[in-house]
């Protein structure tokens, strides 16, 4: 079957996100701007991707917080600086008044989004206490896959007990061939019905279990990244960042959309033979992905592993998940950082990203030696 041919593997998030599309695995991290440190003008007066050191930070008092110096260390969880941005009130719930729903991991649980029936994964720490400001993370699963699939094979309890966030994993509604909204075939209304999902579940989860509303993130893997390159841009006023795990735009998927703010991305591909079936090249998507987060002012962090469409090789830090530096992307980039701005620009790529991800397009020295896991596309 076609979908299934399209179904797409990866390792997300300390464990193995195994998708089927393409019958391989895949993860894509978003870097910032060029490798000469310059980078392109950001929004509302706001640094661009610039790489080592960043220039002044967006309009008010969130610029103190930037501009030459200062970031290290500003993760969720913090104090945001006195006049930061804040993200955008949640948008109202389109069923009216959102349900009760459960504060221990649970799967498969019933949700009417935009007059349908809809299902989701809720996975939070064994000692989750209920109003935590924990960061809330989006994990959109494959073609060809579940959520429930999502949540096993990326070991995403044992990501959550050890890092401590709340990970909601959507359920497909099964009425497209590519799973999700974003190709050129899907219409905008599909689109916008996918993003009303989002919109109800960020609502919901976040008056009924909790949650830091600075720290949400959304993260694809593979062909389902395509459907986040689409859902980042237009729902900027709420995300904090965004992972792409083998995405991108153009050719036959739908092109960026102009952001609503400059935000934090990480790109990650499996270099020059990550492609599907001929169809979903990567490496290509990706790189006009990063082409846009250029000409928007965005930060970002590229990955190339070099492994084609295939498990990135990560490697476990002690007592943690093999895939806590991307993790800890989503953590190190709250709403509140200046435009186009990330700690990293001073500190550096942390040491939990593989040695082949560095700031920037063409900041990544692809990774070189043979790879475990071939190609599987």
């Amino acid at each position: 079957m076609v979908r299934r041919a399209l179904a797409v593997g990866v390792l997300v998030g300390g464990a193995s996100l195994v998708a089927t599309a393409c019958g391989g695995e895949d993860d894509d991290l978003a870097g910032s701007d060029p490798a000469n440190g310059t980078g392109g003008s950001g929004s509302d007066g706001g640094a661009g991707a610039g790489g080592a050191g960043g220039a002044s930070g967006a309009s008010g008092a969130a610029g103190a917080a930037g501009a030459g110096g200062g970031l290290a260390g500003m993760r969720c969880g913090g104090t945001p600086p006195p006049g930061a941005p804040a993200p955008a009130a949640p948008r109202a719930y389109s069923a009216g008044t959102c349900p009760t729903l459960p504060t221990t991991t649970t799967a498969d649980i019933a949700f009417t989004s935009g007059g349908n029936a809809r299902a989701f994964t809720l996975a939070l720490p064994a000692d989750f206490q209920k109003g935590e400001q924990l960061p809330l993370v989006f994990l959109w699963h494959w073609l060809g896959g579940d959520a429930n699939g999502f949540y096993e094979r990326g070991e995403v309890q044992a990501a959550v007990d050890s890092q401590r966030f709340i990970a909601v994993i959507p359920t497909e509604k099964d009425d497209l061939l590519f799973t999700w909204p974003y190709s050129l075939i899907d219409s905008e209304a599909r689109l916008q019905e996918e993003l009303t999902f989002f919109d109800d579940l960020h609502a919901c989860v976040l008056e009924q279990v909790g949650g830091d509303p600075a720290c949400v993130s959304s993260i694809g893997v593979s062909a389902v990244a395509l459907f986040t390159d689409q859902l980042a841009p237009r729902r900027a006023d709420v995300l904090a960042n965004f992972v792409s795990l083998s995405g991108g735009v153009g050719g036959v998927i739908k092109p960026w959309t102009p952001a609503l703010r400059p935000l934090p991305g990480l790109v990650l591909w499996g270099g020059p033979t990550d492609d599907c079936i001929g169809l979903l090249k990567f490496e290509v998507g990706s790189r006009a992905l990063e082409d846009a987060l250029i000409a928007g002012g965005h930060f970002f962090v590229e990955c190339v592993h070099n492994c084609g469409h295939a498990v990135p090789p990560f490697e476990a830090p002690t007592s943690f998940s093999k895939f806590k530096g991307m993790w800890d992307f989503v953590f190190d980039h709250p709403f509140w950082l200046p435009a186009g701005q990330s700690p990293y620009q001073e500190t550096g790529v942390p040491a939990d990203l593989p040695a082949w991800c560095g700031i920037g397009q063409g900041g990544a020295t692809p990774r070189e030696g043979t790879c475990e896991d071939p190609s599987e596309c």
